[in-house]
């Protein structure tokens, strides 16, 4: 596709690039519950959905082979990825590499308690981490603490080191750490 041409997302129907009911809320389920969330979400047709599921599976697919699963010609199909990325709905494409290959033997979770739920600390406490390269997941949870991240470690040692840093973070008030013995399930992207 040239750069030049332009992405048809104001067409008719399903799948034409607009958010049900107008909105470009951000999806929190607090206040509005199910109806919010809804808002949020694009209006995805079946062609659509099944371009997303192709590309969650394998995101090296070549456009003409996944055009063939979608069953339309490769330009929609290329259109509809571009529509999709711009959308939101695809954020991005990467390798899913083997952490004990690379030298991180060692995953683990930490179930992060901080001594105040201010804006100002729980945004403080998401930009420590973000810099940290271990970190690999930083979710704010409700229930039973206030952060649970995931991070790797090269060893028993690196994972001690974690450990003392976060314990003697700003504002961490209480730190429970879980060592994974075994990845049984571990799938890319959501149900489709």
């Amino acid at each position: 596709m040239r750069d030049s041409e332009q992405i048809d997302t104001d067409g008719p129907g399903p799948g034409s690039g607009r958010l049900k009911g107008g909105g470009e809320g951000k999806g929190r389920e607090d206040e509005g519950g199910e109806d919010q969330l809804a808002l949020s979400r694009p209006d995805l047709d079946a062609i659509d959905r099944r371009i997303v599921a192709e590309l969650q599976a394998d995101g090296r697919i070549t456009n003409v082979e996944l055009a063939r699963r979608a069953g339309i010609s490769a330009p929609p199909c290329l259109r509809r990825v571009r529509r999709l990325e711009e959308m939101g709905v695809i954020r991005g494409y990467f390798a899913d590499s083997d952490p004990q290959r690379l030298g991180w033997s060692i995953t683990f979770f930490a179930l992060v308690g901080l001594d105040s739920q201010k804006e100002t600390v729980l945004t403080g406490f998401e930009r420590l981490v973000a810099d940290w390269p271990e970190v690999r997941e930083c979710h704010m949870i409700r229930g039973g603490g206030d952060f649970l991240l995931r991070l790797v470690a090269r060893d028993t040692q690196h994972e001690n080191q974690l450990t003392r840093r976060l314990t003697e973070a700003s504002h961490v008030s209480r730190l429970q750490t879980l060592q994974t013995i075994r990845t049984s399930r571990d799938l890319a992207g959501v149900p489709i």
